[in-house]
């Protein structure tokens, strides 16, 4: 069963729709719009400003995301995909966006649409990420524009595969109630 607590009398909003895996964190001022999957070991912790994620989002395992007290909340686009271990805070990502596994976004970065951040890069505090172009490093800088086929064949690929796993899960769930009820 995911944690999901209240905190400072701000409840997370979680549609029906979204994917929570058993072992995912959510905390406070978060949230998230319809069809997202938040997988395991992955926070979102709104406990000093507020989270807000759009729809399609999907923040993969040991993703966390968190805000800067008075400062910077997080928002989070449409179509968004959070790699594997990365750290979104305190920033804000616009629609259809890649961010690589182990990336590092700090502080007032903003992420314009139709961009990856590349596995491993860091987008250091009040970087501005350009539309439709690939950053990477530490620092991150600009590498090249994203084509047509890196858009399709990676940020709406992985959004994709990322909808279609978590109705696995919840296939899985059903069957596994069904199981039970016809044990009974």
């Amino acid at each position: 069963m995911p944690t999901i607590l209240p905190l400072n009398g701000n409840i997370p909003s979680v549609p029906k729709s979204c994917f929570i895996a058993s072992t995912a964190t959510i905390i406070g001022d978060v949230s998230l719009d319809e069809e997202c999957s938040v997988w395991f070991n992955a926070v979102i912790r709104g406990d000093v400003n507020s989270i807000k994620i759009g729809k399609r989002v999907n923040i993969q395992d040991n993703v966390v995301i968190h805000c800067t007290y008075m400062k910077f909340p997080t928002v989070i686009g449409n179509n968004v995909s959070i790699g594997h271990n990365a750290i979104v805070h305190g920033c804000t990502l616009h629609d259809n966006i890649l961010i690589g596994m182990g990336s590092i976004l700090m502080d007032g970065c903003v992420v314009e649409s139709n961009s990856i951040i590349a596995a491993g890069a860091v987008v250091t505090a009040g970087t501005h990420v350009q539309s439709g172009y690939v950053y990477g490093g530490i620092p991150a800088k600009k590498i090249k524009k994203t084509s047509l086929d890196l858009s399709k064949n990676e940020i709406e690929r992985i959004a994709n595969n990322y909808l279609l796993y978590s109705s696995w899960y919840e296939e899985s769930s059903h069957d596994k109630n069904k199981k039970s009820k016809d044990s009974k």
